[in-house]
């Protein structure tokens, strides 16, 4: 992993997506935009892609439970593999290895020794 902040996308589960972007974009007077992905919906929140900033995405998941771990932070890396290899032996336990998000690349899910669900992304 380089030496610089690792963090490079976030996730936060809703149950509903249309209630939670309306509540986001009153709160912070943003647009989030919706994409497409294969296995549900999501809106992306704005973000500067030349910036030093980061960005993430309200996805709608149907067996999301209020009031528990349903923001996830993705780390970014050269290539999850390495990392999985770290965090088992570290104490953590891999929820979804290694798996691709199309153009977007890869991400591996994963749980600390605390029990936090995060996650891993790669291009390659």
């Amino acid at each position: 992993m380089k030496n610089v902040n690792p963090v490079g996308w976030f996730d936060i589960y809703v149950s509903n997506l249309e209630r939670a972007k309306k509540f986001y974009e009153q709160v912070f007077s943003i647009k989030l935009v919706d994409l497409p992905i294969a296995w549900g919906k999501q809106s992306l929140f704005p973000f500067n892609q030349d910036g030093p900033n980061i960005s993430g995405a309200l996805v709608e998941k149907t067996d999301m439970t209020p009031g528990g771990n349903n923001t996830v932070v993705y780390f970014e890396t050269d290539d999850c593999i390495a990392e999985e290899n770290k965090i088992q032996q570290a104490g953590g336990k891999i929820i979804r290895p290694k798996m691709s998000i199309g153009e977007f690349g890869f991400v591996s899910i994963f749980t600390d020794t605390e029990g936090n669900t995060l996650g891993l992304h790669s291009r390659k």
